[in-house]
């Protein structure tokens, strides 16, 4: 058996999940990294990206995340995220029209472009983990 640690997942509109895990895969700004029992302390920024707990059971959740932060210390992971979708929160074709539109956008967009590049990657990043 597989030694788990407390997890919780909380966003400026409450929690999104609070458990025991066996691991958690992040969306780190210098790129993806993993948390098991008994990890060294650390504090880190979160990326736009895929927030992976897998439960004691083996049970994987996803989560769509904008970024934040994350701080694991004494087996307890915290993650503060800006926002957090439950993959299965996430509606496919409203997240691919969603995608389309921003899109559209930037094609005729000449000045100011870096909000909806933002907004391009968080699209992308919901619409890929909706199909997973």
């Amino acid at each position: 058996m597989s030694k788990t640690y407390k997890a919780q997942l909380l966003t400026p509109d409450g929690s999104k999940f609070e458990g025991e895990v066996q691991s958690a895969t992040l969306p780190g700004v210098n790129g993806s990294f993993q948390i098991l029992f008994n990890h060294a302390p650390i504090v880190s920024a979160l990326d736009i990206g895929r927030v992976e707990l897998v439960d004691k059971d083996k049970h994987e959740s996803l989560y769509a995340v904008t970024g934040g932060f994350i701080e694991m210390k004494d087996n307890l992971l915290t993650i503060l995220a800006e926002k957090a979708e439950e993959k299965t929160e996430i509606d496919k074709e409203e997240a691919r029209q969603y995608l389309n539109q921003i899109k559209s956008k930037l094609k005729s967009i000449k000045n100011g472009r870096e909000e909806f590049e933002v907004a391009l990657k968080v699209a992308e990043n919901r619409l890929k983990i909706a199909e997973l």
